[in-house]
């Protein structure tokens, strides 16, 4: 299988997966379109085939004692558990197969652990994993099928795996050979026979003279040869016999031609002499089927015509009793409007006193409630306060300004009792 493989060439849809997936990159499909819900198929199937390539029948699958894995083993969930496991297998014998050692994963190992070691190693490889671990850890998917694709294709780097262009074995065209039966003397064999015959006529090209020589001896041969015939000692059952055995090679078969448009003809008188022994049959059922239903048809009128008559005194009451309900109805929509009329003025109404009672409460409050005189009593305290302020304020004030005006009129005194005690010291000298 392998070797078989190994000329295999990458095919078109194999580098379309690589140009999708970033030639190994780990890069996003940026556009998706409607296939690319089963772009995981396709790199499942890759990867079943470069694992054969890689051996891994003989080299994991029978060592390990597990079954190979179907062509779409990791693209569909089956058993999430075991698809993990047999996942984190391959991973880690396909790490090894690249030269590298990675312990294999064990049952009880943790599964976060072993993924991040999974794409720890993947990174080092140079590929890029841009998804979350936790994608791994189903065992299934697009993402698995990818970290397996990647590491299969290292470890084919490792080995060197290469490509080789495909070699076509040279078939040889055998000419097929159709028996030709002795028995049968086809219409082509008969003309060729003639055109043959001709061809020796004219070649064995005889005097006129001597043909009529000729046939002058062999009519007299003849005329004695009849007198001979006469008289047959011939046997009458071997006769049979040898016209039974010379029957088949007397038969002629002439070949059909679809296109000749006598076959067409003849096909179409058949096929009308067909259609019309099946119209004589066809058209005896089809009287015969057009009878039963007229009589039928007959009988349902019949039954019907008597049922109406029987239950004509009931349809009377029906349109009676069809007619008081359609005058309730009447009378039932007319009630209806007038409730739902009243309806509204009595919303109406109950708004209004609703509107009324709160405006009395707010009122009776007011009138009960002692806050506004307590209001009062405490803004006339507070104004007394600021009274006696404002007096004491005053008689400050007014104290000053006696102060000042005693003050000013004792520098005047001063100043005029300085001015007049010179005036008098010089008058005394």
């Amino acid at each position: 299988m392998a070797a078989a493989a190994a000329v295999i060439p990458p095919t078109g849809l194999e580098d379309g997966v690589s140009r999708a997936r970033g030639e190994g990159a780990g890069e996003a499909v940026v556009e998706r379109g409607p296939g690319a819900a089963y772009h995981m198929f396709v790199v499942m199937e890759d990867l079943v085939e470069k694992l054969k390539l890689l051996r891994y029948e003989e080299e994991l699958l029978r060592k390990s004692n597990l079954k190979p894995p179907s062509r779409h083993y990791f693209a569909l969930p089956t058993n999430p558990g075991e698809q993990f496991y047999m996942f984190c297998t391959l991973a880690a014998w396909l790490i090894n197969k690249t030269g590298r050692t990675f312990e294999q994963p064990q049952e009880y190992d943790d599964p976060n652990a072993t993924i991040s070691n999974i794409l720890s190693e993947l990174r080092s490889f140079g590929r890029t994993a841009d998804f979350p671990p936790s994608k791994l850890k189903s065992g299934y998917g697009e993402h698995v099928c990818y970290v397996l694709d990647c590491l299969a294709e290292e470890a084919l780097k490792y080995i060197g795996f290469t490509w080789k262009r495909p070699s076509y074995p040279v078939e040889e065209l055998e000419e097929e050979t159709v028996p030709e039966d002795d028995a049968e003397l086809t219409l082509s064999k008969v003309d060729e026979e003639f055109v043959e015959e001709e061809t020796d006529n004219e070649e064995n090209f005889i005097d006129l003279n001597v043909l009529k020589a000729q046939t002058y001896r062999l009519d007299t041969n003849e005329s004695a040869k009849q007198e001979d015939i006469l008289e047959s000692t011939t046997d009458a059952a071997e006769w049979s016999l040898e016209v039974e055995r010379v029957l088949p090679q007397l038969k002629v078969t002439i070949r059909t031609d679809n296109k000749d448009w006598r076959i067409h003809v003849d096909q179409m008188h058949q096929h009308k002499s067909g259609i019309e022994s099946a119209l004589k049959e066809t058209k005896g059922f089809l009287d015969k089927l057009h009878n039963e239903i007229s009589r039928t048809l007959e009988k349902i009128g019949s039954r019907e015509k008597y049922i109406n008559n029987q239950l004509e005194h009931l349809v009377q009451e029906y349109r009676g009793a069809q007619a008081q309900l359609s005058e309730a109805r009447e009378r039932y929509q007319q009630g209806n409007g007038g409730v739902t009329e009243r309806t509204r003025v009595l919303s109406e109404v109950t708004e209004e006193l609703e509107k009324v009672k709160q405006e009395m409460e707010e009122k009776g409050s007011s009138m009960t409630d002692g806050t506004p005189l307590v209001k009062i009593k405490q803004s006339l305290t507070k104004l007394k306060q600021e009274t006696v302020q404002m007096d004491i304020r005053i008689g400050v004030v007014e104290h000053t300004l006696l102060q000042s005006k005693l003050k000013e009129k004792c520098n005047m005194t001063r100043d005029m009792h300085a001015a007049v005690t010179p005036e008098s010291a010089i008058g005394f000298y």
